[in-house]
């Protein structure tokens, strides 16, 4: 028997949908905490398993992507790629290369660069951490029709552009700008009152 027509269908949040716009937007944004929770947990668990922190852990992924690509690194293009300072940065390195995660290499054309590299060991660790995960994604993503690809990128990017609004900065230039126009009227108020004749009995 389907469903009357007026019967709202529920997500695991409580969240009701229907066909609205509003009730759409609620079921995708619901859909996309799943995901985010989701992966917030499969990063603990490659944490867990790795026994590392989260900056560790990026600094490696980023490692073997630029070790595949046969990018050279050093510790500064790494610093900014993990928007850490230079001087965590090295107690980062100090401590990747003691785990024998991460060598130092010579600069090919610097006498006094140093390269870093993950080891072949954390190439492994990580492609048999990760390359399930990996797998299933793709899958995933693939079979997605051309139509469907193009309509889960285009939202994606929309909402990669909604959440890279820094509204704090746009609140704190909205009111400079309302300081600015309050003082150039008191200073054009005071001018005008300066500039007027003196009215005598």
């Amino acid at each position: 028997m389907p469903p009357e027509p007026t019967r709202r269908n529920y997500d695991a949040t409580g969240y009701w949908y229907g066909s609205s716009a509003s009730e759409r937007g609620v079921a995708v944004l619901n859909a996309l905490r799943r995901y985010r929770a989701a992966e917030s947990d499969m990063r603990r668990r490659t944490r867990d398993s790795m026994k590392m922190n989260e900056t560790d852990l990026a600094a490696l992924r980023f490692l073997v992507r630029a070790g595949r690509k046969h990018e050279p690194v050093s510790a500064k293009v790494l610093a900014e790629h993990l928007a850490i300072t230079s001087a965590s940065t090295s107690v980062l390195i100090n401590r990747l290369v003691a785990s024998g995660h991460v060598e130092r290499l010579p600069h090919p054309t610097d006498k006094r660069g140093v390269l870093l590299r993950a080891t072949e060991g954390t190439h492994a660790e990580v492609t048999d951490t990760l390359s399930g995960m990996h797998g299933r994604m793709i899958t995933a993503a693939q079979g997605l029709s051309p139509d469907e690809t193009a309509a889960v990128v285009s939202f994606l990017e929309a909402m990669t552009a909604a959440v890279d609004v820094d509204d704090h900065a746009l609140a704190e230039i909205a009111l400079a700008e309302a300081r600015a126009e309050a003082e150039a009227e008191a200073v054009a108020e005071l001018e005008g009152r300066s500039a007027a004749p003196a009215h005598t009995a």
